[in-house]
Order: C-alpha cells, then structure tokens, then sequence
C-alpha cells in the first residue's frame, strides 16, 4: 500500500473519530452528575481561541494576564472561561513540504531548515507530522517526537511534477482534528496551486474548523520571475492571516531560518482563550473578534482566527 492511500486511509478514519467525540467549535461534552447517581453529558461547545500578541516591533509579549483580553463573538461581548498560557500545552505541527518541479533548486536549504525547526520545537509531549505534497500529498511520518524518525522522513523528500497545495492543506488541517493542544501547519512552498482537487474556500474552511493555526514560508528565488504565482501567495498569505497565523518571505538559508526561529519564538508565547458561545446565536459561521489592553503608551497586536463554523467538519 502506498504513503498516499494510507494517508487518505487514516484521514478517513479521524475524520469518524472526530465526528462521533468532537463539535467543530473546539467541542467538549461537560458530564453532569444528577441526584440519582447517573452521569448524562451536556453538549457544551467550548470556543477555543488561541492568540498570538506581538509588540510594536513584532516581538512576541508574554506575560499577560486574563484581565488584558475581551473576546467578541459577532461584535457581542463574551466570557472568558478559560484562560492559558500555551507554552506548556502540547504541541501538533504539519510540516507540509512542497515538492513541485518548481522548488527543486531551493528544496536542499528547505530541508536542511526544516531539520533545524523540529530539532528546535519539538518537545516530548509534543508531535510532528511530515507531508510532502506534489501532484499527490504523500504522508512520511505520522505525528511523534523522535527526532531520528523526523530526519529520515524529511530524507525522503523526492521532486515530483505539479503541486497540490490546498489538499495538503486539506488533509492536514484533518488530521489535526483529534490531536489535544495546539494545532499548527507549517507550509514551506514557492505559492502555486496547480493540481488540488480541494478548492481554497474548502481548505480554509478545513483549518478553521480543526483550529489549524497556518504558517506560510513562501520561496522567492527570483522575485521578478515570470513564472512567479502571486495570485497563490496572496490566498496563502490571506489564509494565514483568517487562521491567526502568519506568512514569511524567503530568498535564502538565513532567511528561512529567520522564519523558522520567529514561528518557534510564537508558539512558546501563545495564549488559550476559552469562551461558550451565545446559545442562539444565527449563522454558520461566527466572527470573533479579540482585544488586547495596552496599559502602557507600548502598541499591542493580537493575531488569531477569523471565526469558526457551527457545522461539522467533513
């Protein structure tokens, strides 16, 4: 059997796991004892936000408190139920790589930084996931911490033909439904999408509901190339951005480390905002809204995504 069948394999199989134990707007069902001993469940929809605050100068703040944030849903304000620092959550990260004809020249320094990132990030409790996608998206290594196993997947990397970059998205964002913690796809790719059969809407939608937070590491060689897919960067920078993520251009090795280390300086300063959303509130989709108190004359931003959906992930 193939990487890729059983990839769609396992992806199918979280898909069920995730419908029968989870509800798209980060889903717990609270048990309630009653008088008589018996235990009936709730379905409470826990909204998890998670947020990354940055400074005048783009550096992560950390350090704040729950009394600095008021979350929105749809311009009403909303309870804070609960409030974390994320650096000690467990960690989930996609790596999707791109290996499309186009990024064969730069693909050696891709993986060489890539190797540097999991050696940096990764902690025991956490997880990492290496995809490699081209006309097709191929799975390497299924999520674990052993750095060794990590290294021989990215090793695995091979140049393929066209690029499937929203399918990738697509089963990435799935796979990350059932993991605990924080949830991250990290994209390394020159932006073009020429072979998805999963549309853009589709693979936003997707990582919205699994609350995949998208980093993109766009590859620019030559950035008055022809060829250059700009319409592609700007859906991957948009969908970054609506998943409370962020985007990074890179030209050369430093430069991908630079990004690299930044995407690792953000995940140990983010911060869990839990909410219950308005009972009966209309709309499939629902827009939140995050403000961060800056005591100080210091300016504060705060990334995070756009809104969630009330339907399930299919």
């Amino acid at each position: 059997m193939s990487h890729t069948s059983r990839l769609l394999i396992c992806v199918l199989l979280l898909g069920a796991v995730c419908r029968a134990q989870t509800s798209p707007a980060g889903p717990q069902a609270a048990p309630q004892a009653t008088d008589a001993g018996t235990t009936i469940k709730v379905n409470v929809k826990l909204v998890n936000v998670f947020a990354t605050v940055t400074d005048q100068n783009g550096a992560p703040v950390a350090g704040l408190t729950k009394e600095h944030f008021r979350v929105f849903e749809d311009d009403a304000p909303q309870q804070i139920a609960v409030f974390e620092r994320e650096s000690g959550l467990p960690l989930s990260v996609v790596m999707a790589i791109d290996a499309s004809l186009s990024t064969k020249k730069d693909l050696p320094l891709e993986l060489e930084s890539a190797r540097r990132f999991a050696r940096t990030i990764l902690r025991p409790i956490d997880g990492m996931s290496i995809v490699q996608f081209n006309e097709i998206v191929d799975e390497l290594q299924p999520f674990t911490s052993d750095q060794r196993r990590i290294e021989r997947a990215i090793s695995r990397v091979r140049v393929g033909a066209s690029t499937a970059l929203y399918d990738a998205i697509y089963l990435g964002a799935h796979a990350l439904v059932p993991r605990q913690g924080r949830k991250v796809i990290v994209v390394i790719t020159d932006g073009g999408d020429t072979a998805s059969r999963t549309g853009y809407q589709e693979a936003l939608r997707s990582a919205q509901t699994s609350e995949a937070i998208i980093y993109a590491v766009i590859m620019v060689p030559i950035e008055a190339s022809a060829g250059r897919d700009t319409g592609g960067e700007h859906a991957l920078i948009q969908m970054s951005k609506d998943t409370g993520g962020k985007h990074y251009y890179a030209k050369s090795i430093q430069q991908l480390d630079h990004a690299f280390r930044q995407i690792s300086e953000e995940l140990r300063t983010q911060y869990l905002i839990g909410y219950y959303p308005p009972k009966k509130a209309a709309g499939d989709f629902r827009r939140i809204r995050l403000e961060v108190a800056s005591p100080d004359d210091s300016q504060r931003t705060a990334r995070y995504r756009a809104g969630y959906f009330t339907s399930k992930l299919e």
